[in-house]
């Protein structure tokens, strides 16, 4: 009996997918560039399971049935390629190659029309879940071929997340949308971790409150409209003692405080940039992690202490209140940026992602997974081409009922000298968002001024330019 699926690259993510695969029926094969991982494999995780390992591509293509399903499990970049280049010659017409990898979409887009060139199928799919979401259910985002999907839905249907009966996947869309939704959620991401870590620096440094005292505040929020996976975990490592050292003492205390990341954050802000929709909470997120990165120049410069005053119990627990409510109104905005700017590249792109999917395939599994998710996807079943969440009647409200303690809390910061860019430039977003008029008027004097860059007027039609210089000297 042939396998069904075969799975290249045995690293953690793809041993955890493919275990997850035959655990829900379908018989795999598996290769990895080093053997002695596939040996190990065998040995342990694998052994008793319906796997059959491959010394080699061309015993990998020869052990799967047609149309081959072939999952690609490999680092982002020229190693995909080179896997696919060596795939090439041993595939048949019809066979299907799935990157389930974190790559770039452009990357993904030139795959997908040099494959089909030579008549083999690709799959651009995201996968967001980390190690336990690969072994028990992702959240699943592929794109290409409509047809194609048909012949890959079976399976992963069986081995997405589940959320309220239905299963974390949906076809996203053609060609490269399924990781340019991906690279979005990763996006998204960046700009939720970054908004909980200020909140966490208000409570910690602002209010003075102690471990516990936080751990029991995340824990409490975990239970209304901020409910997510990241409230959950952060509720659980704020106050975890380290485990790697006899002195005693929080582990997040001896973590450096240097931010890491692969890029995909990165990425959705060029993206958003070519595109010309504006995401500013996730470029924050971006901002800061390198900020934080910048130890040596940190270093050489004078620190400061943040600003306490004393406060009372009654006025801690009403500051902690006004930092939930920044926080939550903080990540309406990550969201709104990000689904704005998934639409515009649908459009763009001629993708036609269906956002009200895109929210539900985001309810269990993937890292950004939360409860009002729920309210993201009703609002845009109800209006599939709501042009903001903004316009949404619930997160208008939402968002107005926040704003004065919103406002209260990125004062208080800026007053303690405790940084809070991404929540900062959330508030400028929204209010940016509601001015009739911005001063981008001057802007574009300015422009004129230096350059006779033209500008347009608000009292009648036409392309303008005025003499600055010599009207100046009259």
């Amino acid at each position: 009996m042939k396998a069904q699926i075969g799975v290249i690259g045995l690293a953690v993510m793809g041993e955890n997918i493919a275990l997850n695969i035959e655990r829900n029926g379908f018989p795999i094969a598996v290769y990895n560039r080093s053997y002695d991982k596939t040996e190990k494999f065998m040995e342990t995780r694998a052994q008793g399971k319906q796997v059959t390992p491959a010394r080699t591509l061309e015993e990998l293509v020869a052990s799967l049935e047609s149309p081959r399903r072939i999952l690609l499990m490999v680092q982002a970049g020229k190693p995909v390629d080179a896997v696919i280049d060596s795939l090439k010659p041993l595939l048949d017409k019809g066979d299907i190659i799935i990157d389930g990898g974190n790559s770039h979409y452009p990357d993904t887009e030139r795959r997908a029309v040099e494959l089909e060139k030579e008549g083999l199928r690709f799959f651009g799919m995201g996968v967001s879940g980390g190690e336990e979401g690969a072994l028990w259910g992702p959240s699943l985002m592929p794109g290409g071929d409509k047809q194609t999907y048909t012949l890959l839905e079976p399976v992963l249907r069986k081995i997405a997340a589940k959320a309220d009966g239905e299963d974390c996947v949906t076809y996203v869309g053609a060609r490269s949308a399924g990781h340019f939704v991906k690279m979005v959620h990763n996006g998204i991401e960046y700009g939720d971790m970054q908004l909980i870590a200020e909140a966490y620096d208000m409570l910690r440094y602002g209010l003075q409150l102690s471990s516990q005292e936080i751990a029991e505040i995340f824990t409490a929020w975990n239970q209304t409209e901020l409910q997510s996976y990241l409230i959950e975990i952060t509720s659980h490592i704020v106050n975890f003692q380290d485990d790697q050292s006899d002195a005693s003492g929080l582990l997040l205390d001896k973590i450096l405080d240097s931010a890491g990341q692969k890029g995909t954050g990165k990425w959705t802000t060029v993206a958003a940039l070519q595109i010309g929709i504006p995401i500013p909470t996730m470029t924050a997120a971006v901002d800061a992690r390198l900020l934080s990165a910048q130890l040596k120049t940190r270093a050489a410069i004078p620190n400061q202490t943040a600003l306490t005053s004393a406060l009372s119990a009654s006025e801690k627990k009403e500051r902690v209140a006004a930092i939930q409510a920044a926080l939550y109104a903080s990540k309406i905005c990550s969201y709104a940026q990000g689904f704005h700017l998934i639409q515009e590249a649908s459009h763009e792109q001629q993708y036609d992602i269906q956002l009200d999917e895109t929210a539900r395939i985001w309810k269990a599994g993937c890292i950004i997974r939360a409860g009002f998710l729920d309210k993201i996807r009703s609002a845009y079943a109800k209006q599939p081409d709501l042009p903001h969440l903004f316009l949404d009647p619930s997160f208008a409200r939402d968002l107005d009922e926040r704003a004065p303690a919103w406002r209260n809390v990125v004062q208080w910061a800026a007053q303690s000298r405790i940084p809070m860019p991404a929540t900062s430039v959330s508030l400028a977003y929204y209010d940016s968002l509601r001015r009739e008029r911005l001063p981008a008027n001057l802007i574009q004097a300015q422009r004129d001024f230096f350059g006779a860059h033209t500008y347009q007027r608000t009292d009648r039609d036409g392309i303008f330019h005025t003499q600055w210089p010599s009207l100046l000297q009259k």
